[in-house]
């Protein structure tokens, strides 16, 4: 007699593969993550993979276009938007299409206000859920906890960025790497931007400095995404025995800057393949936005950030800041700490005392980190 089984009920063997990610990174802008993942479309073509073009662009280089080739193109969604038209992927066009892969370029890309999703990235989410294999491609500065140390070396304030577990979505990761004379080459011959952009940009992002730190931060971002994917598998596959897993903790607070230390955590516990928290303590005299609307307003922020960056979001509430992340830390097993702290007198370490030093007095083992801050108006008044 025939089984019957429900929708949701399918053996494992009859079960949908989950739809595939395949990310193109590299140092920047030129080095041919767009042509490279056009030509790989190619060759899913010619292997029989129904394969479309949902966004790319070809940013006027004439080998990216040329190289575009036949591919089908799913025509771009015009939409208005304060008198001017916007053209933008059509995610529902490619959704009711349903190709077995789409081609998804400027991953970072913030979609029109008014789309049903806000980032690009989240429209390439949507197609993995509907089944559909995507390949994408973004710059290496673009991930969000890089987003401080790109801003001090390129002199430039990076807008747009995707959360690094979006990476760790990735089935795959691709990096397209140059010679950096040869990317500079490139610059000069006015394949990457216009003639008259070319001088301004060697001056500045394209500085060989610049672009050295870019292409070991690509290369590292890539190595980490194997090594992580590899110790899944092992584990997985019952291969070796998983380790006592490490916690990372982030000390939230209102003041400006803790951007950096959100970011900092969530780079640590990237690079460990492990949980972390933000943790903020309210209640504690001198540690809360209390009447301050700025104050207020940058916590929420910082809360939403950590929130996207995959964290665990904890407010505890105890009158003594350094007592409650110690409890926690120890409740928790945490093995990283990132804390923030401003530079202080030593007569106001010795009336105050100091959250990090009691924390260091009591968890010994724990791995910890201070990155500095700048005094809020509040401390400098006090």
């Amino acid at each position: 007699m025939a089984q019957l089984f429900k929708e949701d009920e399918l053996p494992a063997a009859q079960a949908p593969e989950p739809a595939r990610l395949r990310v193109y990174i590299g140092a920047a802008p030129g080095v041919g993550k767009t042509y490279t993942m056009l030509e790989h479309a190619h060759q899913l073509r010619a292997a029989g993979v129904d394969v479309v073009i949902g966004f790319v662009e070809a940013h006027g280089r004439k080998d990216t276009a040329a190289q575009i080739g036949d591919l089908e193109i799913i025509p771009l969604k015009k939409t208005q938007y304060r008198s001017v038209t916007l053209e933008e992927m059509d995610l529902d066009a490619i959704l009711a299409r349903k190709p077995e892969t789409v081609l998804v370029d400027e991953l970072p890309h913030t979609n029109v206000p008014g789309s049903r999703n806000r980032k690009r990235y989240e429209d390439v989410l949507e197609l993995l859920d509907a089944g559909i294999n995507v390949e994408t491609a973004v710059n290496v500065q673009h991930l969000e906890t890089l987003n401080d140390a790109v801003a001090r070396s390129a002199r430039v304030t990076i807008r747009e960025t995707i959360p690094d577990s979006f990476l760790r979505r990735a089935d795959e990761v691709i990096n397209v790497d140059i010679s950096i004379d040869e990317l500079r080459s490139r610059l000069r011959e006015g394949k990457i931007y216009k003639t008259e952009k070319v001088e301004q940009a060697l001056a500045n992002f394209f500085r060989k400095g610049n672009l050295t730190m870019l292409r070991e931060l690509a290369l590292r971002t890539t190595a980490e995404q194997v090594s992580v994917a590899a110790a899944e598998y092992r584990r997985a596959q019952g291969l070796e025995q998983a380790p006592v897993p490490e916690k990372v903790m982030v000390c939230l607070s209102h003041r400006p800057g803790t951007e950096r230390l959100i970011r900092n955590g969530a780079r640590i516990a990237g690079r460990l393949a492990t949980n972390w928290y933000a943790v903020y303590v309210q209640g504690a005299r001198g540690h809360g936005p209390h009447d301050d609307p700025e104050a207020q307003a940058r916590l929420e922020e910082y809360r939403r950030l950590a929130k996207s960056l995959g964290a665990q979001v904890v407010t505890l509430e105890d009158k003594h800041v350094g007592d409650a992340l110690i409890a926690f830390a120890k409740r928790e097993s945490i093995s990283h700490v990132v804390f923030g702290q401003a530079a202080r007198s030593r007569l106001d370490l010795l009336l105050r005392g100091s959250v990090v030093n009691d924390f260091l007095n009591e968890m010994r083992d724990t791995t910890v980190q201070v990155v500095p801050m700048q005094k809020s108006r509040r401390d400098r008044h006090a």
